[in-house]
């Protein structure tokens, strides 16, 4: 199965747990009265609606560019994510606070807590099945770095927002539990409104984390810097090259790349052989990265380029 394909199934599984249990929490916070089970259902109609979003980001991404985006449309995703991050933070986190702190004000007791262990323990595996589909596709890609360094230099949102909004979804179910056991067996409904408070800032965190990774691959990111190196290895091994001097990349999508490589060729290259030299380049790189979907040469010094590189930065 195909990196996309598998990404598309993570989401799916997603969907459709959100959406049943949705319907779940929403029944038990009508019938008990729970104010943090009312914040967890809005919690999972959220995540729902951020699955739909991301799907649709997934196939606007793979548009084929036309003369209005010669570079295609894989920053649509991103888009669509960072919409997702807005709605964690102003759908969840804070219909989430105002709910509690509305249940703190004016606490009602519960009328059944059984109904509510039933939902949250249902909603409890669901969401584990969902983040363990996440977590296996975010292995994959994080091979030996550390969980919050792959987060950070993951250029596919689909996985890393699905295993956050899970994450989140799990700690939140947790703290429902506690608000709902502790509620009802010490008598103190206001509690059920505490948690639904730190339900809040739990989708706060996730949302804070999520709108500052998307906004940088929105922006525009360099890439891998192993795709960066093998770029210029293939570059300098060719036989008319003097000196591959650098490139420069941008992510124009999870799985799309534009480059700029800078090249010095030797002595006596006539324009004709050095647009067959940048023609048999270019083809190697693509081949070997089907992500690059734009490279650009620029026939100069290494002097010149270190000159530019260091007026830049």
């Amino acid at each position: 199965m195909s990196e996309q394909n598998e990404n598309k199934l993570v989401v799916y599984i997603a969907l459709l747990g959100n959406l049943v249990i949705a319907i779940a929490k929403f029944v038990a916070a009508f019938i008990t009265s729970s104010s943090a089970m009312l914040s967890e259902a809005v919690h999972s109609v959220v995540d729902t609606v951020n699955e739909i979003l991301l799907l649709y980001g997934l196939k606007k991404s793979k548009q084929a560019p036309d003369a209005s985006h010669p570079f295609g449309y894989g920053r649509e995703l991103y888009f669509w994510a960072f919409i997702v991050s807005l709605l964690v933070f102003s759908l969840g986190s804070l219909v989430s606070l105002y709910e509690g702190i509305s249940h703190i004000l004016h606490p009602e007791p519960l009328q059944s807590a059984t109904i509510n262990y039933i939902i949250l323990g249902i909603s409890f595996i669901c969401e584990g099945i969902s983040w363990f589909a996440a977590l296996k596709g975010f292995k994959k890609y994080k091979k030996n770095m550390g969980y919050f360094e792959a987060f950070r230099k993951s250029k596919d949102p689909t996985t890393f927002t699905v295993l956050f909004e899970d994450s989140a979804a799990l700690l939140g179910l947790v703290v429902a539990f506690l608000g709902v056991y502790f509620s009802h067996t010490l008598a103190l409904p206001i509690l059920d409104g505490i948690a639904s408070v730190i339900i809040a800032v739990i989708l706060a965190v996730a949302a804070f984390l999520m709108a500052r990774e998307t906004k940088g691959l929105l922006m525009g990111e360099v890439a891998d810097p192993a795709l960066r190196q093998s770029i210029i290895n293939i570059a300098q091994y060719d036989e008319a090259v003097l000196s591959a001097n650098g490139v420069l990349t941008q992510q124009m999508g999870a799985q799309q790349v534009i480059a700029s490589l800078s090249l010095e060729f030797k002595d006596g290259l006539t324009s004709d052989e050095i647009e067959t030299v940048v023609n048999r380049i270019e083809a190697t790189i693509k081949k070997q990265h089907s992500e690059i979907i734009a490279l650009f040469v620029k026939p100069q010094s290494q002097e010149v380029w270190q000159q530019r590189m260091h007026s830049k930065f």
